[in-house]
Parts: structure tokens; C-alpha cells; sequence
């Protein structure tokens, strides 16, 4: 169990826990798997060299922008500069 709650403190970035009740607790860990998850899914998708607490970053800062992802990622790493821009994937979807 110890194990398990270091991984989440390292990998999912949870400080601390909002809420005390067992639902508001499993609620913040399943959201934060989640976003790791899909983050890990973009590096995937778009074959990113980058760390995926560097994607984290750049995502949370361009969170609110609506732009192609690949520009938000772009300069990322070499390899950013092949992302097949017919298949693009924005932000916000309209």
C-alpha cells in the first residue's frame, strides 16, 4: 500500500488529498490516472521523445488555447516536425 501512494506522490503529481470521505479520495486518484493515462496516449500517438511530465507542462500551460496539438507540441522533440498535420487533433474539438 505504501508503495502504491508513493507511485501516485511521483507519477500523478496528487499533493494532497481535497477531500476526506473515501468516494472524494478515489474520485481524485481515478482523475489523475486519467490524465495520465490520455497524456500518455498523445506521446504515443504523435512517437514524442519528451518526458511525459514535460507534455504535462506544456499541456497546462496551453490548456485554455484553442490550437492544433501538434503546435502546442511542437519543438518537443525532433520528431514533432513529422506529426501528420490531415490527422490533426485539437484542444477543443468544435
Amino acid at each position: 500500500m505504501e508503495l502504491f501512494f508513493k507511485w501516485v506522490k511521483q507519477h500523478l503529481r496528487i499533493k494532497r488529498f481535497y477531500g476526506t470521505s473515501e468516494n472524494a479520495v478515489k474520485s481524485q486518484i481515478w482523475i489523475a490516472v486519467s490524465v495520465y493515462v490520455l497524456v500518455a496516449i498523445v506521446k504515443k500517438r504523435f512517437n514524442l521523445d519528451a518526458s511525459l511530465y514535460t507534455l504535462l507542462q506544456i499541456l497546462s500551460i496551453t490548456l485554455f488555447e484553442k490550437m492544433p496539438i501538434q503546435q502546442a507540441l511542437q519543438g518537443t522533440d525532433d520528431q514533432s516536425e513529422n506529426i501528420d498535420c490531415n490527422n490533426q487533433l485539437n484542444l477543443f474539438d468544435s
